[in-house]
């Protein structure tokens, strides 16, 4: 559990390090964006390690009808994350919501942490949840003014169903190839 907390700290500072400490983050320059990489890099690999290494404790029984929420929250989350991808006019929510891919990121939180009963989950799952919110936190405070963007048409809202499709089967099989069925059993 302690490679996990410390990817998962480790992950948390690296990303807050530009909104905490941004003189400090200016004086590095260029050199500086690898350095927060680097940090982000090996928060994820100790908090993969950490999580895959965890003894299973379990805290709570999730009941089975959670792997359908999960699914679908997945889906949502999915959209939401890539909602801003279009160029120029974005899709909904990201025409409403200023924070998209993080938004997207909270649901994909929150989605495992319903799933997932042990500690190891609970712990990466609802850190990352923690930082997601954080970092919202931290943005707004910053930047204080949005301009809500103008909406796409048809085409980018088609193109993001196929893509959040897509990604949703790939994400499934990746979960079955790490031996996670990800559906109703």
């Amino acid at each position: 559990m302690i490679m996990l907390i410390a990817g998962l700290a480790l992950w948390t500072l690296a990303h807050y390090f530009k909104r905490l400490a941004p003189e400090r983050r200016a004086a590095l320059g260029e050199p500086g964006k690898l350095v927060a990489t680097i940090g982000i890099v090996a928060g994820l690999i100790l908090m993969i390690m950490g999580y895959r290494a965890a003894e299973f404790i379990p805290i709570w029984q999730p009941p089975a009808f959670m792997v359908h929420v999960n699914n679908t929250l997945m889906l949502l989350a999915l959209w939401t994350f890539g909602s801003s991808a279009a160029k120029g006019a974005k899709v909904w929510p990201a025409t409403r919501i200023r924070h998209p891919q993080l938004t997207g990121f909270k649901i994909w939180a929150f989605a495992h942490l319903l799933v997932n009963g042990d500690l190891a989950s609970i712990l990466l799952f609802g850190g990352l949840l923690g930082w997601a919110v954080g970092s919202v936190i931290l943005i707004n405070r910053a930047e204080p003014d949005w301009t809500a963007p103008a909406p796409a048409g048809t085409a980018p809202r088609v193109r993001l169903a196929v893509i959040t499709l897509v990604l949703f089967a790939l994400i499934a099989s990746v979960h079955i190839w790490l031996g996670v069925w990800p559906f109703p059993a």
